[in-house]
């Protein structure tokens, strides 16, 4: 039997990095690929109803094993790793007894450590899994997928331990916010679900940001400097001026818990013609509708001081907070948090600041709050997790299923 981490580190050598550019599904072919060994892997199982259909959503169940109705709940994880970093020829270490100080990642100077990653503290005695510095790890999500396979492996070898339908679902593209675009709920057939997306030990969480893109535009002239005067408008100088005015606290590196922010996540710039990327994020509906306010009255300011509109600005909604779809569905948070306290975790329920295919789910009639995979640190090149952590996710999600059947024996 595979453990959890051979698991792991087998799927992490598969790229997967999802492509924003990109109009296809998936949005890049490593997913295919990693979505037909996984297809494999599942059929090996000898799981039921195992599809692959052509927008890369892979499907399967682990039938009930009880002769009472118990609800069919989902596990689910997503096959791409983030476009913030490579995630092509991953080259993970496992650092066995951690026992502090700095970690070097194998190649150059890059570190862990506790300085910068307060976290690293809480950790000793265990065994990490890093990168060697120069791509993301991966756990976000190929930890999720490990987990919930090396779960119901061990329903399978045991099935004294009862439990229901369990629903498996592995999506393309959650990174680049379409995990749920094309996600099928009836044929999935779960009454709620679970994605394994999370952090540290013990994250539980069913609150996510509201979120929205916005692309500000700004037009300008061009002309040979050389007779440039009065005649050159340089759009590069206006859009620099537009981001001075942003509200400067406001952003990811100044916020936590339920601040939002602005971010500005890229910029494509020349003189003719400058664009600014950004996302806006907040916990409350309203909130994201007054950011979008502040930068409608940032634009018309400074269109008002020019000698034509130069500056446009669209804003694409991307999704909500999916507290209003799972809060009336509580037995689901209280059966993950009783299975937690069951293999001794203790349940942190924290906000998301992002965003998870569960939030769209949740509003696709999907409740679909999010469980931790032990990681750290993801979409970068010091993304880590334990192998500790990853062992308290199987156990988690073997007991929530045995808790689900459990509750529902002679109601």
């Amino acid at each position: 039997m595979n453990t959890v981490v051979e698991r792991f580190l087998r799927y992490v050598t598969f790229d997967t990095k999802s492509n924003p550019k990109s109009d296809h599904c998936p949005s890049s072919p490593g997913q295919m690929v990693f979505a037909k060994a996984l297809q494999a892997e599942l059929e090996e199982m000898k799981l039921s109803d195992v599809s692959l259909d052509e927008n890369g959503y892979l499907m399967a169940k682990l039938p009930s094993n009880v002769d009472y109705p118990v609800p069919a709940i989902g596990l689910i994880a997503h096959m791409d790793t983030s476009p913030d970093a490579s995630g092509k020829n991953v080259v993970p270490q496992i650092v066995e007894n951690y026992q502090g100080g700095d970690i070097a990642l194998g190649k150059g100077d890059q570190v862990l450590s506790p300085i910068y990653y307060p976290d690293l503290h809480k950790l000793h005695g265990h065994d990490i899994i890093t990168t060697d510095g120069n791509t993301l790890l991966g756990a976000d999500n190929k930890a999720g997928i490990a987990e919930i396979l090396s779960a119901v492996e061990y329903l399978q070898a045991n099935p004294d331990i009862p439990h229901g339908d369990i629903c498996i679902g592995f999506t393309p593209d959650e990174e680049i916010g379409r995990g749920a675009d094309k996600f099928d709920v009836e044929k999935f057939g779960a009454e709620w679900a679970y994605t394994v997306d999370g952090g540290p030990i013990g994250e539980l969480e069913y609150e996510n940001f509201n979120a929205a893109s916005a692309e500000v535009i700004f037009h300008g002239v061009n002309v040979h400097p050389g007779s440039a005067k009065g005649k050159m408008v340089n759009s590069m100088n206006l859009a620099a001026k537009f981001q001075l005015m942003m509200p400067e606290l406001e952003t990811p590196e100044h916020t936590e818990g339920y601040e939002g922010f602005y971010h500005l996540s890229n910029a494509e710039m020349s003189v003719a013609k400058s664009t600014l990327h950004y996302i806006l994020r907040d916990f409350d509906q309203e909130g994201l509708e007054n950011r979008k306010a502040v930068m409608n009255q940032l634009v018309n300011k400074l269109n008002q001081t020019g000698d034509k509109d130069r500056i446009e600005l669209h804003f694409n909604d991307s999704y909500r907070n999916m507290k209003e779809m799972v809060e009336p569905h509580t037995h689901i948070i209280e059966l993950a948090q009783a299975a937690m306290k069951t293999v001794g975790v203790e349940p942190n329920i924290k906000p998301i600041r992002g965003g998870t295919d569960g939030a769209r789910l949740s509003f696709m009639g999907l409740p679909c709050p999010n469980v931790f995979t032990g990681g750290y640190n993801f979409h970068g090149i010091h993304e880590f997790i334990t192998v500790q952590g990853m062992d308290f996710a199987v156990r988690t999600l073997v007991t929530l299923a045995a808790k689900t059947a459990t509750s529902h024996h002679n109601c």
